[in-house]
């Protein structure tokens, strides 16, 4: 990787900051106060917020209304695949937390489309930001009741779910995000978020051999025209600009 400059490397630190230190810090923090199903709705907000500092600070064009009504519809049908049926649980304080890193994850998505404008490889640029991501988390250890106990990996149910969260959910899921925030744009990459409780659904069917419940079945219907909704606008201006329709 080519030396960055100090602009770069404040780019980079910031995008270790946010997507890695503060996101799952905030995230993890708002499950111990509230509902996984709270987090799991509030979360999925994340694009609105990606839409918006997209606008401000990368002078993207504004959001369409396409994309808030596919919002709206989105986030109901979340709702109903989130909650299904169980009691509707309000936790301010970590409703809020959530609130807080989706907000975070919208800076970060922000911050990924600014550094893949600088032509590093997507994953050179991503090793860099865990990288100081880390390091930011390093110092939160003496703050929260941390104990490295080594011995908890000789257990291979715990070392295979370490593994699965550092390589898979972790490494792997960045290196696309960021390849993809790079080939699509930040807004249009945040909107596949409201396919995350989608393909939960799904999975849960074909592996678990869960039920599907009707509320699930419309909510996942819902999240998909929202999904479409959203992505309409954008794909056809994009379309209408490389075939030289619009200015």
């Amino acid at each position: 990787m080519k030396e960055t400059n100090r602009q770069q490397e404040l780019t980079f630190a910031a995008a270790g900051l946010c997507g890695i230190c503060l996101y799952y810090l905030l995230e993890n923090i708002a499950l111990t106060y509230t509902m996984a199903s709270n987090v799991g709705v509030i979360i999925s907000v994340a694009p609105f917020f990606t839409a918006i500092l997209s606008h401000l600070f990368l002078k993207e064009e504004k959001p369409h209304a396409s994309f808030f009504i596919g919002f709206v519809v989105a986030m109901t049908g979340i709702a109903l695949i989130s909650f299904n049926g169980s009691k509707l649980e309000l936790n301010p304080t970590g409703d809020l937390l959530a609130l807080l890193a989706a907000l975070i994850w919208a800076c970060y998505s922000v911050l990924t489309k600014k550094i893949s404008g600088y032509g590093y490889h997507t994953i050179l640029t991503t090793r860099r930001v865990f990288c100081y991501g880390i390091l930011f988390m390093l110092p939160t250890l003496f703050l929260f009741d941390f104990k490295l106990e080594l011995t908890r990996f000789a257990n291979p149910v715990y070392l295979f779910n370490i593994l699965f969260l550092g390589l898979g959910a972790s490494a792997l899921c960045f290196v696309t995000w960021n390849f993809a925030v790079k080939a699509l744009g930040a807004v249009k990459t945040s909107v596949y978020i409201y396919m995350v409780p989608v393909i939960t659904v799904v999975t849960s069917v074909a592996i678990l051999y869960e039920k599907i419940t009707a509320l699930a079945a419309v909510g996942t219907v819902l999240t998909l025209v929202g999904l479409l909704l959203s992505e309409s606008k954008l794909f056809l201006r994009k379309e209408a600009k490389q075939n030289g329709l619009a200015k």
